[in-house]
């Protein structure tokens, strides 16, 4: 008997590998997204002790991008997009981030394929600032990207790409790759406390040194990596772009990343290898981040993800 697969006509705008595990259109709903929330092991549902209250996220939610002028802009097919979206406010680039000034969606997966090589994120989005004061407003917009949470049987790793925008205030528009600095401490990773419980490579969205350059310790540049994205020419007006991101798993690199028509080479790079946490082996979880740069909130939109394997 012969088998022919089908797929909808939404998966036209994507380039999966061989093995869609998940296709995520919001307008179907949260298909498992979430807050990042911190670990409430406590009595009293109280949290884990942190550097970082995970807890004062701005929640991530399903909406239509109500504007001010255009009422309900919609989803780039359809009306819902999920809405990660940050408090207003924000510290200087250089120092901890804030509690409020990211807004951080998670998925919690797991390996499902013992013999696969590849993994790959794609999505579409746009990013805006909340349209509350004139002004273009792109210089508000910190940073955002995307990182898989992967822990195998002999580490946990996160490799992930970040697109700083903007430093106190001054456009820079370079993409990063996640991996850690060489000489870094986790005194220097966990905001000079020496038995901090995260491990350098672990969380470098909130962890290590930042510089008023926009570099910090958790993130390296990719080589030739300055791009304009489309902002466009006010708050309400999104243009929805194309990400793409493959990782190869058994050697623990990066192959490519792909930002709109252009695609960046990286193989032979690699993220940070930390020791192994209980737990969680064979935990995949792709996550998505917003920070704000003032004290304006910023949103990131997304209107549908693909994770394929190989």
């Amino acid at each position: 008997m012969e088998k022919v697969l089908s797929y909808e006509r939404g998966l036209e705008k994507f380039a999966p590998l061989r093995n869609v595990v998940v296709y995520d259109d919001f307008d179907l709903g949260f298909n498992g997204w979430m807050d990042l929330t911190p670990n409430y092991v406590h009595a009293d549902y109280r949290q884990q002790p942190s550097q970082i209250d995970l807890g004062s996220w701005a929640p991530t939610m399903l909406s239509s991008a109500p504007m001010r002028f255009a009422a309900s802009h919609g989803s780039m097919e359809g009306t819902y997009s999920l809405k990660l979206n940050t408090r207003p406010i924000a510290g200087p680039y250089e120092e901890q981030p804030v509690p409020g000034s990211m807004g951080v969606a998670i998925k919690r997966l797991s390996r499902n394929d013992p013999d696969m090589r590849y993994i790959q994120i794609e999505a579409w989005y746009a990013y805006t600032p909340q349209q509350d004061r004139e002004g273009i407003g792109e210089e508000d917009i910190r940073a955002f990207g995307f990182f898989f949470d992967i822990q195998d049987d002999d580490h946990r790793w996160q490799p992930g790409v970040r697109y700083v925008n903007s430093a106190n205030g001054r456009l820079v528009k370079k993409w990063q790759y996640w991996k850690v600095a060489e000489g870094v401490a986790r005194k220097d990773w966990c905001f000079g406390l020496e038995d901090g419980w995260e491990a350098p490579g672990v969380d470098s969205l909130w962890s290590g040194r930042r510089y008023p350059d926009g570099s910090a310790d958790g993130f390296q540049w990719i080589p030739d990596g300055a791009q304009d994205l489309v902002y466009n020419e006010s708050p309400d007006k999104l243009n929805w772009l194309y990400l793409r991101l493959t990782v190869d798993v058994e050697k623990r690199q990066y192959v490519e990343l792909q930002s709109m028509n252009r695609t960046f080479d990286l193989r032979g790079l690699a993220p940070t290898l930390a020791p192994t946490y209980k737990g969680i082996t064979n935990l995949i979880n792709p996550v998505f981040f917003i920070e704000t740069d003032s004290d304006r909130t910023v949103n990131l939109y997304l209107d549908s993800v693909v994770y394929s394997t190989d």
